[in-house]
């Protein structure tokens, strides 16, 4: 197309023209023709040069929608290989995912079974435990109150024995403080009769004869031997009743 138009203009040029007629004319305007003609040469270079970069360019431009178009579908491909292979672990997932779900609820309901039937059993053995303990608790309380009334009893008991024994020692003692007042008292009449009978006596030795000892004379050493004797006896009595009285009192 450029060089029809450059020839068709050098025409348009040739034919458009006047031929001048002086020779210096033609020989300018030859000048020009040359010039325009080589101005048109590189214009044709120039043209040929753009064309050939032009076909370069839209070979270029092939290429690389070509490439783009297997970018284009090797990256279709890798995508759905990606997604097949995310598929696919979704889907291993997903069964891992029930298999765990399955084993845990599994393993759940075992633990619950084993747990409820431990606490059942405990639930049991608390019930007879309690049971045993109640039983011997009241084994024990009805053994402690029959203890509690025996030593009771005991206690009353011996307190009346003790009550017993104090109203015996306080009649006892009243017994024997009279015993021994009258004792004492008859003790002393007899003292002042005896002195009495020793001074007639001693009268009597103080004599000149003296007379053989009468039996009434006899009769008053047996008599004070007699009481002496029983003196002894009744301190006796007080000392064994005041030993009995001692041993109720710690017991």
């Amino acid at each position: 197309m450029a060089d029809s138009a450059s020839e068709s203009d050098s025409s348009s040029v040739d034919g458009g023209m006047l031929i001048p007629s002086s020779p210096a004319s033609r020989e300018q305007f030859q000048k020009r023709i040359e010039s325009l003609q080589q101005e048109n040469r590189v214009l044709k270079m120039e043209l040929d040069t753009y064309r050939l970069r032009v076909k370069s360019l839209q070979e270029e431009n092939k290429a690389l929608r070509q490439a783009s178009v297997n970018i284009q579908a090797k990256a279709e491909q890798e995508e759905e290989f990606i997604s097949n292979t995310l598929l696919k672990q979704i889907k291993t997932l997903k069964k891992e995912k029930e298999t765990l779900a399955l084993n845990y609820e599994q393993e759940e309901e075992c633990l619950t079974n084993d747990l409820s039937r431990k606490l059942n059993q405990l639930r049991q053995e608390k019930v007879q435990l309690e049971q045993t303990l109640e039983q011997e608790q009241e084994a024990l309380v009805n053994k402690l109150m029959r203890k509690i009334e025996k030593l009771e009893a005991e206690t009353l008991g011996k307190q009346s024995n003790l009550e017993q024994l104090r109203r015996e020692k306080v009649e006892l003692e009243n017994t024997l403080e009279q015993e021994q007042e009258a004792l004492v008292n008859r003790l002393w009449k007899r003292m002042d009769k005896l002195e009495a009978e020793k001074r007639m006596l001693q009268e009597k030795l103080d004599q000149p004869v003296s007379a053989p000892p009468s039996p009434r004379d006899i009769n008053n050493g047996d008599l004070a031997a007699n009481l002496t004797m029983h003196v002894q006896h009744l301190r006796n009595e007080v000392a064994k009743l005041k030993t009995q009285l001692l041993n109720a009192q710690q017991e």
